[in-house]
């Protein structure tokens, strides 16, 4: 046992949390935003940046600072049931129904679809996809070298081949930077569309899955007191921080500029790819395909190894580690061949629903050594939370579900009740409210018991 990682192994730790993290929507959603916020892609990028690596990386340090080990754990105090509703939740969204798909489909569409024949396309990703989850589980059945493969592998290989990139980019500007006219989306509140972007990348919710990968991997290096875990994954957090900024930004750079040499409609994957065309011809279409898979194998590594951990965590008399892990799998290869369009589709009113209340949770562990975990403040908090949060899940619906005349009204109602719905943060208010709903209440019966005990 030792006090504190060194410098070092803290740099691995980071880079490790930063692999987990850089994946499927994490390339294509900067680029897309850069292309089409224009000139308000200053505003659009900062509201990405305090989602996309904000969230991401607060995520984790919560873990560490109510020093649980696990989403369940972090997700007790409110109650046993709510525990496993949301992290039963929470992981099947950033595994096998969303996230996890969506790292082969990007993966495929981005870096292999360019060399496919249209006819081809759905067979084509049949074996791409294969090829793809055979690679992950055999590396996700090996959790206790995932620092080897993704930390100190995978993630290095994958930030040189995105430098060749970025260096072009840079040297050789292909147009101006935030000089074209915003889309409609990115016309008005450009920062707060830029907070609901952040969200695509699912870093926000991945964070409270991934939290228990560093802990463990902490713990294997040698320093096992929970005070000094939770300081290591704050000095690991800052290298994942300023990685995941760095990156991002010039992801959105090269969005921007690339309007020269492509259309602001078109999405992140094809921005992408006629950007390395534009440079290196179809050399730059192999580079991307090198620079995508490496990218979206090492996540899918992660969240298929975070899933089957919880999991078997949760119900250990149920099934193995190695059981979960190959039924997570073969689950996300099916759902994956359904393509990049439908998942995105299905998993956004998802993401309006869970985001709050994983804002919610990691709201209260912060608060946890303030409020001694109570269990009153953490249950009105989420239940203001989810009120709101049901609104947000409606409107963001396939149509059949948000364009039926009882969402229609519910809709009217958040609309005209509920301030910044509009925007997307129609929970902040009821959310606040909760939380001081539930202080006003756990410091009553404080008082109460006090005074009784005289």
């Amino acid at each position: 046992m030792k006090q504190r990682l060194t410098f070092s192994e803290s740099f691995w730790i980071g880079l490790l949390l930063f692999g987990l993290f850089f994946g499927a929507g994490n390339l294509i959603f900067p680029v897309e935003l850069g292309a089409q916020s224009g000139s308000n892609l200053l505003p659009a990028s900062m509201g990405f940046l305090v989602t996309g690596v904000g969230m991401a990386v607060l995520g984790v340090v919560a873990s560490a600072i109510s020093r649980s080990d696990s989403l369940f754990e972090l997700a007790k105090p409110a109650s046993r049931g709510f525990a496993y509703f949301f992290t039963i939740a929470l992981y099947l969204t950033i595994g096998p129904f969303f996230a996890i798909p969506r790292t082969a489909t990007v993966a495929f569409e981005v870096g292999v679809g360019v060399f496919v024949q249209e006819g081809q396309m759905q067979t084509a990703l049949l074996i791409f996809s294969s090829l793809f989850f055979i690679i992950a589980l055999f590396f996700a059945l090996r959790p206790n070298d995932l620092i080897k493969s993704i930390g100190k592998f995978m993630t290095p290989v994958f930030l040189i081949l995105l430098s060749v990139l970025v260096i072009l980019a840079f040297i050789k500007p292909m147009g101006a930077v935030a000089s074209g006219q915003p889309t409609s989306k990115y016309m008005e509140n450009a920062f707060f569309v830029g907070l609901i972007d952040g969200y695509n990348t699912m870093d926000g919710l991945a964070a409270l899955a991934f939290a228990i990968i560093i802990i463990q991997n902490i713990r294997k290096m040698g320093v096992n007191k929970p005070r000094q875990v939770a300081i290591e994954i704050v000095k690991s957090s800052i290298i994942t921080l300023l990685a995941m900024s760095l990156v991002y930004l010039s992801l959105t750079y090269i969005g921007s500029s690339g309007l020269a040499v492509t259309q602001a409609n078109n999405n992140g994957a094809v921005i992408l790819s006629d950007v390395a065309r534009h440079y290196l011809g179809l050399y730059g279409r192999i580079l991307l395909a090198g620079i995508v898979i490496v990218a979206c194998i090492k996540t899918g590594i992660g969240l298929i190894s975070a899933c089957g951990e919880i999991f078997a965590s949760m119900f250990p008399n149920f099934l193995s580690y190695k059981i979960y892990a190959v039924i997570f799998t073969a689950i996300a290869f099916l759902i994956a061949n359904l393509g990049l369009a439908t998942i995105i589709s299905l998993s956004l009113p998802v993401l309006m629903f869970l985001y709050p209340l994983a804002i919610a949770l990691i709201i209260l562990s912060f608060a946890s050594p303030f409020i001694n975990k109570s269990k009153i403040v953490y249950q009105t908090t989420l239940l203001f939370t989810v009120f709101a949060a049901f609104f947000d899940f409606i409107k963001a619906a396939p149509g059949f579900i948000s364009q039926h005349n009882l969402s229609l009204k519910l809709i009217d109602f958040a609309d005209n009740y509920l301030p910044a719905y509009k925007l997307g943060f129609g929970w902040l208010i009821p959310t606040s409210l909760g939380f001081i709903v539930g202080l006003v209440l756990w410091r009553m019966n404080t008082r109460k018991n006090t005074d009784s005990s005289f």
